[in-house]
């Protein structure tokens, strides 16, 4: 199986797109893993080998086909896998989901992350229906705070000592974007909506611009 069957592919804005992971991405895994903050809030293997980013791509899988999650891969107009934004429903609440996002930091500076987020927050909400999205960033991360706001989310406050990273409890901002959503994101392939009264997936990274 070269990629999962339930995360549909999506066109964004300046000629970015958003698919399934696949295992041609092993180079975009290694990137990240080589980056000081996203291996802590993700798992994202650090150090990399083959099989462990191996076996992160087929996590990914497994949270698209099991219905915990809508992992995506964010495409630069040149074809360069650069990124991952991720959907997690609320097994409490069908009508609600946590985003998380990074990118790896040969791509930062370039708009790909309000971008992805952008595609992929409008994809849900228009296509499936839901009417919350939440969005976490550590209150240092002025880039992501921008990235959330560009893509219309709005701050609704803050969780105390609400995220673990090396073994201590941080905060975190709240960002909120509710509502119907624009038509930033085009499907372009089918997709069905993931089953929320399903555990989410781990890979819930802050904002990472």
């Amino acid at each position: 199986m070269e990629r999962a069957p339930r995360v549909p592919d999506l066109a964004a804005p300046g000629g970015f797109a958003l698919r399934p992971w696949r295992l041609s991405d092993l180079d975009l895994v290694r990137e990240a893993s080589e980056d000081p903050y996203i291996p802590l809030v993700t798992t994202v293997p650090s150090p990399y080998s083959e099989a462990e980013g191996r076996a992160f791509v087929e996590r990914q899988w497994e949270r698209a086909t099991s219905g915990t999650g809508c992992p995506f891969v964010l495409v630069d107009p040149g074809g360069r896998p650069v990124g991952t934004v991720g959907l997690w429903p609320e097994p409490s609440d069908r009508t609600s989901a946590t985003l998380g996002y990074w990118v790896v930091a040969s791509a930062r500076g370039r708009g790909a992350a309000a971008t992805g987020l952008v595609a992929v927050a409008d994809w849900a909400l228009s296509e499936l229906g839901l009417s919350r999205l939440v969005l976490h960033v550590e209150p240092w991360n002025t880039a992501s705070v921008r990235v959330a706001e560009r893509a219309g989310f709005r701050r609704e406050g803050v969780l105390e000592e609400w995220l673990r990273i090396g073994g201590e409890r941080r905060d975190v901002l709240v960002f909120v974007r509710s509502g119907a959503a624009g038509k930033t994101a085009r499907r372009t392939s089918r997709a069905r909506r993931p089953d929320t009264s399903r555990a989410p997936g781990h890979d819930r990274a802050t904002g990472m611009h």
